[in-house]
């Protein structure tokens, strides 16, 4: 059995950064997905299409020759691709392209990285017929409409997990997308820790961008927030954040189903209990705790995933939002205040309303002027005045008049007059 203080230990000095000595000046990264669909059906794209219809993969191989990017060989049956710069690029499991930024020490460094590679694949992926989506769930078509495009066994056992558990995780699987922001623990781990969990449900509404699901208005700002809150067994969701975070993410990874173990392919039990019967080992708890997805993941650094896809134009926006708050002292000390308490019903209710909410609205706007001051005070040797503006463009066309990008998915959907 593995011991539980090891355990803890192990997340202390690994996902939550106690060996890391925080670089100086901070780093920022980030990892974006693009959904694929048809141009003409608007139907969500395979990787490869044994009828020879349109698929992504001779599109990624063909640009990626041109691009200079390196073609590796991956578990999950599909190739991945390194970039120049160390970014990747890699498939998930309904076939959404995700590219995984290094970090950075500069928030226009690692902007100029992501334009780079995002804007020409928009581009030259429109002339072979295919449109990359930045929404938070492909607008169309049904989850049946997607099969699992990765074979290789991770995404198998999690697909037999996710089906036994209802349509949620398979949606979550198969059809969303997010833009996810990774930052440095600074000096006070903990601290971090409870404000971005605090920040979780503005994270949600500032950037919803997931209204329409199969073709149909949700009722929702962010239907991507509501799949994760469906998917079942004790995966996803926000913490309380006391004093010590590592008590409480030991015990929700101890209490979350095992899928990933190969002496028990059907049975998902707790992997705590597992444990507790002596069966697992190191490397099986390090793999379960890849299966966890809370809005913020510890990982040696922080990964914020609340975040709907964002357009392009827009990556700005979430980068000056997420390192404004938390990089600059007096925004952050500000923050705080206004965030208050992790609050798991208030996640909810702001995926489904969004910024039309009067109090998720005010505190948004506050916390995002906010934002803009502290990504200021960083200094142009962290965000461009250019890259700044393009945040406050954001703000202004949609965090200060309440609304989120959202707004424009809903306007262009043809229900919209129905």
């Amino acid at each position: 059995m593995l011991e539980l203080a090891t355990l803890a230990a192990e997340l202390r000095d690994n996902a939550f950064g106690g060996r890391r000595k925080s670089p100086r000046p901070p780093t920022i990264g980030a990892e974006v997905e693009l959904i694929p669909v048809d141009a003409e059906t608007r139907a969500q794209l395979p990787i490869c299409a044994p009828d020879g219809g349109r698929s992504t993969l001779p599109f990624l191989h063909a640009f990626a020759a041109r691009a200079g990017w390196k073609e590796t060989a991956s578990v999950y049956g599909m190739p991945n691709w390194l970039l120049p710069d160390g970014g990747t690029i890699t498939f998930e499991p309904g076939g959404q392209i995700e590219l995984s930024a290094p970090p950075f020490r500069s928030a226009s460094a690692l902007l100029e990285s992501l334009r780079s590679v995002v804007r020409p694949l928009i581009r030259d992926a429109r002339e072979e017929g295919i449109e990359l989506l930045s929404v938070g769930i492909e607008p169309l078509g049904a989850v049946d409409d997607v099969p699992l495009q990765l074979p290789g066994e991770r995404y198998v056992r999690l697909t037999r997990f996710m089906e036994d558990q209802g349509t949620g995780g398979t949606r979550m699987m198969r059809q969303t997308a997010a833009f996810q922001c990774n930052l440095d623990w600074g000096d006070d781990a903990p601290a971090r820790w409870r404000f971005l969990n605090a920040l979780a449900p503005y994270t949600v509404a500032v950037f919803a961008n997931s209204p329409v699901y199969r073709g149909e208005p949700t009722g929702e700002r962010s239907f991507r927030a509501r799949v994760w809150r469906e998917l079942a067994g004790g995966r996803t969701g926000i913490f309380a954040a006391g004093p010590d975070p590592v008590p409480e993410y030991l015990r929700f990874a101890l209490d979350a189903p095992a899928i990933l173990l190969p002496f028990a392919p059907h049975e998902f039990l707790p992997f705590g209990e597992w444990n507790a019967r002596g069966r697992v080992t190191e490397e099986q708890w390090k793999a379960h705790l890849t299966t966890l997805f809370p809005d913020v993941r510890p990982k040696g650094f922080v990964e914020v995933r609340g975040a709907d896809a964002v357009a392009p134009e827009w990556y700005a926006a979430p980068l000056v939002f997420f390192a404004g708050l938390t990089y600059h002292a007096p925004s952050f000390a500000a923050a705080r205040e206004l965030v208050g308490d992790p609050d798991a019903a208030l996640l909810d209710h702001a995926g489904r309303v969004g910024l039309a909410d009067e109090r998720i609205g005010s505190v948004s706007h506050d916390l995002f002027a906010l934002a803009l001051v502290g990504a200021d005070s960083l200094g142009p040797a962290f965000i461009s005045p250019t890259d700044l503006e393009e945040a406050r463009a954001f703000f202004q066309t949609y965090t200060a008049r309440s609304l989120s990008p959202a707004a424009d998915t809903l306007a262009a959907c043809p229900c919209a007059g129905d």
